[in-house]
């Protein structure tokens, strides 16, 4: 069966699930259930489909029968993103992309297992995406930029020609790379920043505070 056809299983059902699942319900793609471990209220993009309570009932399906969309956030410092995809990757399961209809594709791209493209982002020729990472709503990724597994651009985000990211790496809001920039594992790009030159792994890199006069 293509991979097109297999039903799917949402792991998650908060914001960034229910933006998933807007995505592939208009691309009329066959989605099995969400699991929803908690009591949450869910959202009306969820109504009409089966709502499972626990990541394990996943197990009652084969993993060549289904494919996992991993509607999990990702937020700086936070790693059940990326562990929940480790655990059922360790068990079989492949992980589907999800490619929003407005986002831009090169064909000379390559994108990993999982990797998910919002709507309005960039992906330019002679990138490479690797697994489980989010090119959020409106990024730009520009041409021949590596980038690493459990990455996070988060919306607006702009990476120039030529710039490589490690793993686990969380580019937030706004932020701008330059061209032929590295890098390294576990950096946090704070929102807004421009990054000029290199950068060293597990650090974070603040912006400006904002300022608040009162009149």
């Amino acid at each position: 069966m293509s991979s097109l056809n297999k039903p799917l299983i949402i792991l998650g059902a908060g914001g960034h699930a229910a933006v998933l699942v807007d995505i592939l319900r208009q691309q009329r793609r066959d989605i099995m259930a969400i699991i929803s471990p908690g009591n949450d209220v869910l959202r009306p993009v969820f109504d009409g489909l089966s709502r499972w309570h626990d990541n394990d009932d996943v197990l009652q399906c084969a993993p060549d029968e289904v494919e996992l969309v991993n509607g999990l956030g990702s937020l700086p410092g936070n790693t059940h993103r990326q562990k929940l995809y480790g655990d059922f990757v360790c068990k079989g399961y492949v992980f589907a992309k999800v490619i929003a209809d407005s986002a831009v594709i090169s064909p000379y791209a390559h994108l990993g297992d999982g990797v998910q493209v919002l709507h309005k982002a960039v992906v330019q020729a002679g990138t490479d995406i690797s697994e489980n990472t989010i090119i959020n709503t409106a990024s730009v990724v520009e041409h021949d930029c590596c980038i690493g597994a459990h990455n996070h651009l988060a919306p607006g985000s702009v990476l120039s020609g030529g710039v490589h990211t490690g793993n686990s790496v969380h580019i937030s809001t706004g932020a701008v790379v330059i061209q032929n920039i590295n890098i390294g594992d576990d950096v946090v790009i704070g929102a807004g920043v421009t990054i000029n030159k290199n950068v060293a792994e597990a650090v974070t890199v603040y912006g400006a505070r904002p300022f608040v006069k009162t009149h």
